[in-house]
This record gives structure tokens, sequence and C-alpha cells, in this order.
């Protein structure tokens, strides 16, 4: 991994008492992601997901007061087990979104004895957008989510 200026990089990592496919599974069926993807009370109504390079998914996440956090992005690198990358610059077929770019991010899962290696990089464009994103919450509500995460798949 290239180093990258942490004053735009948020990191997010935990070791997970499942193996990495079925991490991996969570992260690319829909039926799956809906699950564990937004922190409780938010549900996951919507996961639309093409995982390959170049594919695109799009993601809505409901609150309990009925707002949407829309998402779509495009897989800039899909490594089966190993490796997710996306980004929310492009949306389907490599339009750039309608908004201005705020991230990429890097899953990784790393074998570790029996037992994952979970480790979540989210690179900003800029250092206002990275500090914006942990002000949203980021390690509260993404630690949520991999809590989520990692109790769907010990069940797999």
């Amino acid at each position: 991994m290239t180093d990258f200026p942490a004053d735009r990089e948020l990191v997010l990592t935990r070791l997970i008492d499942a193996p990495r496919a079925n991490l991996y599974r969570c992260w690319t069926e829909p039926h799956l992601v809906k699950q564990w993807f937004a922190p409780k009370p938010w549900e996951t109504p919507i996961v639309e997901l093409d995982v390959r390079t170049g594919g695109s998914s799009r993601i809505v996440m409901r609150g309990p007061d009925g707002s949407e956090s829309p998402g779509s992005g495009t897989y800039l690198e899909v490594v089966p087990n190993e490796k997710i990358v996306f980004t929310d610059a492009f949306t389907s077929a490599w339009e750039p979104g309608a908004t201005a770019p705020f991230m990429l991010g890097i899953i990784t899962f790393a074998d570790e004895g029996g037992k994952t290696r979970y480790t979540a990089r989210v690179r900003h464009w800029s250092v206002e957008a990275k500090e914006a994103h942990e002000k949203m919450g980021f390690h509260v509500g993404w630690g949520q989510c991999a809590d989520q995460l990692a109790a769907l798949a010990a069940t797999l």
C-alpha cells in the first residue's frame, strides 16, 4: 500500500473471528449487505451491486425518521476474499458523480490464524472532507457497522 497523507485518511481495523470469505460475502451479496451496512437503528433497504472492477453500486440507508442517505459508486479493484476498492467519484459506466467526490474506500481481508484482519481505509480528496467525515461520526458509525459485520460473518 502506498503512503498516503494521514491528514486525509481514516482507518478502522478489527480482528474478526470469521474466515475472510465470509466477510467478503457480506460486502458483495446484497441480502447480506442489507443486514449490517448501516449502524442500527438505521437500515439499508436498497442495495444494488455489480461487484467487479468497473462495476457499480447503489446503496440507500434509511434512518428511523424516514430520512435517506443514498450512495452510488464504482469499483476500482476487486480481488475476491482479499480486497475491494471503490469510490463515489464515479457512478455507473464511469460517469462522474452528480456531486463532488468525497472518498475512496479500500477494504482488505487478511488471514490471521483462522481469523480475519479487517481493515477499512477511507481516503478523502481534502483535509476538510476527512474532517467532515470524522465529525459525521466515522469512528462510531463505521465501528458499529464493523461489529454488525463481524456478528453476521460469524454465522455464515
